[in-house]
């Protein structure tokens, strides 16, 4: 296992003022200006334990589960421990399902399923979580991890192409009171697109969409990323069209709420 590199925002501005004080320390710049720096330093690198800290802690099961994610081998996959939603995040989506009182739910890319088990512990009695993902080794974990809590018989895992899925579900019938959208970044706005152009969402659902911070791409516009290009294309689309409500929430990679708006 090996540590989480810096992967939103704040953790990469972190580690960029920690190198930057090591590099003005060995210039031996004047202590007022190295101290300006170890404090920029420490406001940024102390702002996450601190929201874990006053965030209400994690279930026994979450903390399993994000336990396994991070003791699992990922090198050499597409796969990585920091896709993990994580602690804070995880009772963020918790509050949402609460504050939504959403019944069903719709999750489009789950990885080892943190944020789908966090939001099926805050369903009332009766709620149902629907989680697709691609990778069916990934999803066998995490089916693994929700059949040890007792929160885990509401997900149901569909395996395969999310737009697969979400047709499959269209043609059932199936809508849904929440979606957390987390999966391919170049997907993303055929998935929202996919959502509203459907009767998938109920007339007040909230669709919640992850990484759209993308490690501070969109908004740096430099050495972009594939996914950077993609959540910048997606942030610009969901910006622009009148059919839609949004804000962008910066918690961890950046989390826009979007539901339909009130003028359409």
């Amino acid at each position: 296992m090996s540590d989480a590199r810096p992967v939103t925002p704040t953790t990469i501005a972190a580690a960029e003022l920690t190198e930057l004080c090591r590099d003005l320390d060995d210039l031996g710049v004047p202590a007022a200006v190295l101290g300006r720096a170890r404090r920029a330093r420490d406001v940024i690198a102390g702002l996450d334990p601190y929201l874990d800290e006053c965030t209400t802690p994690e279930s026994p099961a979450l903390a399993d589960l994000a336990a396994r994610t991070r003791s699992a081998e990922w090198s050499g996959s597409a796969l990585e421990q920091e896709m993990l939603s994580g602690h804070v995040e995880g009772r963020f989506l918790d509050f949402l399902v609460r504050m939504t009182r959403a019944t069903s739910v719709l999750e489009i890319g789950m990885f080892t399923g943190y944020s789908a088990l966090a939001m099926a512990e805050a369903l009332p009695p009766g709620g149902s979580i629907v989680a697709c993902e691609l990778d069916e080794p990934v999803a066998a974990f995490a089916r693994q991890c929700f059949d040890a809590s007792s929160a885990g018989d509401a997900i149901e895992i569909l395996v395969g192409p999310a737009a697969e899925s979400l047709t499959r579900l269209a043609d059932e019938g199936r809508r849904f009171d929440l979606v957390f959208i987390d999966a391919d970044k170049a997907g993303y706005l055929g998935y929202l697109t996919a959502l509203l152009d459907s009767e998938l969402l109920t007339p007040d659902a909230v669709v919640a969409v992850d990484n759209t911070l993308l490690q501070a791409e969109p908004y740096l516009g430099t050495a972009m990323s594939d996914n950077g290009s993609a959540i910048t294309e997606f942030n610009r689309a969901v910006a622009a069209d009148p059919r839609v409500e949004q804000v962008l929430v910066p918690l961890r990679d950046g989390l826009t709420l979007i539901r339909r708006s009130s003028a359409s």
